[in-house]
């Protein structure tokens, strides 16, 4: 039979300071309160404040033979005791998942791999799959990283954005479509907002310094990255980018793809008219519905920052970069058996440099290995 009981209440520690500053003895106010003696004896010694405590100020010079004072007297005060428990009470009761130095060590040769604390998470289930003590999530990585000044300046500067300070999504109210035939991503097919197809694209372009641009296109179930490099951000030059992307994959592997709203998308209704693909729009200032995208550009922008110049940047350069990011390993491990040339569970992260000129100037810190990663279309479009 298990035993009930319940914490002292803020009015219950009112009465126990109250009957200290009267001189009532323990087993008075336990009498008083139908408490057990030793709850309020363990109450009083556990939550007893000094003046010091609070302030310098209550503390002046003595000499050390002198230990009597209103400085050194202790003191129950039930607002400080009620302030205590309850920052005791928020306190986890499970160990905290980074205390563990093993583990700590493993994530922090992620980080200084350039993995994204969810790939890490990833790695780790796959590296040992026996072992609970070596689990962490995304989440758990993101808060020890911010948890101290000393351990932000450390390891922020790892991360795909390096902020200082975490950040919330927040999101902003549109001016309405403005471009033609525009589908909004309200009335994409379930079967595309699950994942469960393969053959489902996201698209968007990331801008230099210079007046080239790079077109990226994500497939949503794999999230499989291919590249092409433009001259400029104009509609002209992201549609034939489009085209030159999906006329060399067979028809059954290139049925939708999700824009933003910007204006180089604005003859996207050319992939309907000449691939038969659907195009959907996300909301204004929602980039959160285009997640694989957005992610693939975040980790693009760590080998090409925003102040690269992509006018230098050579098709050999950009597609080593891509390989790289295309062999990451993954978020999750159900993703394991769908990513081509995926790493396995023994893969260990390894600390390299690019070899690339111009991600060897931007990136400083330390680069997952390449991998080559090829794409081979079988019968049944299983992309493999």
């Amino acid at each position: 039979m298990s035993i009930s009981y319940s914490h002292l209440s803020a009015a219950e520690r009112h009465l126990i300071g109250a009957g200290v500053a009267s001189g009532i003895s323990i087993r008075q106010i336990a009498r008083q309160l139908g408490r057990p003696a030793s709850t309020v004896s363990r109450e009083i010694k556990r939550n007893t404040w000094l003046p010091s405590n609070q302030a310098e100020a209550y503390r002046p010079y003595r000499p050390n033979r002198l230990k009597t004072g209103p400085w050194t007297n202790r003191y129950y005060v039930s607002g400080e005791a009620q302030h205590k428990a309850e920052r005791r009470q928020a306190e986890p009761r499970k160990p905290r998942r980074m205390a563990s130095d093993r583990l700590c060590a493993q994530v922090a040769r992620g980080l200084r791999a350039g993995w994204s604390p969810a790939a890490i998470s990833g790695w780790l289930t796959l590296a040992w799959p026996d072992d609970p003590s070596m689990r962490v999530c995304a989440e758990s990585v993101y808060r020890w990283i911010y948890s101290t000044k000393a351990r932000t300046h450390e390891w922020a500067q790892y991360l795909s954005r390096a902020h200082r300070r975490r950040r919330k999504a927040q999101g902003r109210r549109g001016k309405g479509p403005t471009i033609i035939r525009r589908t909004p991503i309200s009335q994409r097919p379930e079967n595309v907002n699950t994942r469960e197809q393969f053959s489902h694209w996201e698209a968007d372009s990331v801008i230099g310094s210079g007046a080239a641009n790079l077109h990226t296109e994500v497939e949503r179930k794999t999230r499989f990255l291919i590249v092409r490099k433009v001259t400029d951000k104009s509609a002209a030059n992201t549609i034939s980018a489009q085209l030159a992307i999906f006329t060399a994959l067979p028809a059954a592997a290139r049925l939708s793809v999700t824009c933003d709203n910007g204006t180089e998308f604005a003859r996207h209704y050319e992939l309907t008219d000449t691939l038969g693909m659907n195009t959907w729009f996300a909301d204004p200032y929602s980039s959160w519905q285009r997640g694989s995208n957005e992610n693939r550009n975040g980790i693009l922008r760590r080998y090409l920052p925003k102040s690269t110049n992509l006018d230098n940047l050579d098709e050999t350069e950009l597609q080593t970069i891509v390989d790289t990011i295309n062999n990451t390993p993954p978020k999750s491990h159900k993703l394991e058996n769908t990513r081509p040339s995926m790493a396995r569970r023994n893969r260990q992260p390894t600390t390299i440099k690019p070899t690339t000129t111009i991600a060897l100037v931007n990136r400083q810190r330390a680069a997952p290995p390449y991998l080559t990663c090829t794409i081979e279309w079988h019968s049944g479009s299983a992309f493999r």
